[in-house]
């Protein structure tokens, strides 16, 4: 039988059905396990222009803050799995080492709040949750769709770019374990000359609204973000299973793909020194590995790079 509506309604259909199983085709990781197939986490879904109506119960939404994380933190027992601070004006952000995070107007910035986590997989967190916000934009911004990169260990690159930056912060109580409040900071809507800054002194950084003809609204963002983030945490969590699909291992296949680095003459500043040679893509661990005069690999757990 043919489509019995309006022609318009049926191609906005087939469209959406041939993004959605595009999506699926690309996102779904699947193991084969005494010839059993498993459908790995980090589960796609159809990309809707209306965020999920019950946000009211997780979303903070704060006027300004010095900064989302601080605040979360500060407000630990009166938090929730799941939870998400956002705020349109964040006046003092921090990001990685104590680097001061600028947030002119446009940056969505965000802090989601995960609960018990195992501890032992913390160290690979944020390079989890560059994938998760590189699936969260491709959702909502198909034209972006496998373009965007990790830059080791927590920035999100389109053309080497910075488009996005992650802060992961542990704590732990008794109610809810070891917790990671995530934050998030993503140039959305931004004019930096604007804003009196310059790309190149921020990470030569870009603004979403640049490189897409439509820009999802925040609520959506949120959304779609805390969407991927709750999955995360379910495979950093500390219920047991085993190795092979806890922590980055499901997600190593994803993560190496979008490896910016990889192949890059690099320079690692430590505090005591810098290091120089080649990226030479990520462990089990997340850490960076780095050939090295006479073809010797290093892993780094830490560090700030740059391309050299």
């Amino acid at each position: 039988m043919g489509w019995a509506g309006d022609p318009a309604d049926e191609k906005r259909f087939l469209a959406t059905r041939k993004s959605y199983n595009i999506l699926l085709f690309f996102r779904t990781v699947l193991l084969i396990y005494y010839s059993n197939i498993i459908v790995l986490p980090l589960i796609p879904v159809l990309a809707s222009p209306q965020p999920s109506p019950n946000h009211r119960h997780w979303l903070h939404s704060l006027d300004t803050c010095p900064s989302t994380n601080t605040w979360a933190i500060a407000r630990a027992v009166e938090l929730h799995h799941g939870d998400v601070i956002f705020t349109k004006r964040q006046t003092s952000g921090r990001g990685q080492h104590d680097r001061t995070w600028h947030s002119p107007t446009g940056v969505l910035t965000a802090s989601f709040v995960l609960d018990k986590f195992n501890p032992n997989l913390l160290p690979g967190l944020s390079l989890a949750v560059g994938l998760a916000v590189i699936f969260a934009i491709e959702d909502l911004v198909p034209e972006c769709r496998d373009m965007l990169r990790l830059k080791w260990p927590n920035d999100v690159w389109i053309d080497r770019h910075k488009l996005a930056g992650i802060l992961c912060e542990a704590t732990s109580g008794k109610i809810f374990g070891t917790r990671a409040v995530v934050g998030i900071g993503l140039n959305r809507c931004v004019d930096f000359a604007a804003a009196g800054l310059d790309e190149r002194a921020i990470g030569n950084a870009v603004s979403l609204h640049s490189i897409a003809s439509k820009v999802p609204d925040e609520l959506c963002l949120l959304d779609r973000l805390r969407h991927y983030l709750l999955e995360l945490a379910d495979m950093f969590s500390t219920t047991d299973r085993p190795p092979e699909k806890s922590g980055l291992t499901l997600l190593l296949p994803e993560l190496r793909r979008r490896d910016a680095l990889i192949g890059c003459n690099v320079a690692i500043e430590l505090p005591s020194e810098t290091i120089c040679g080649q990226a030479a893509g990520i462990d089990e661990c997340g850490r960076l590995l780095v050939c090295l005069a006479g073809d010797r690999i290093q892993a780094f757990t830490s560090g700030r790079v740059r391309l050299n």
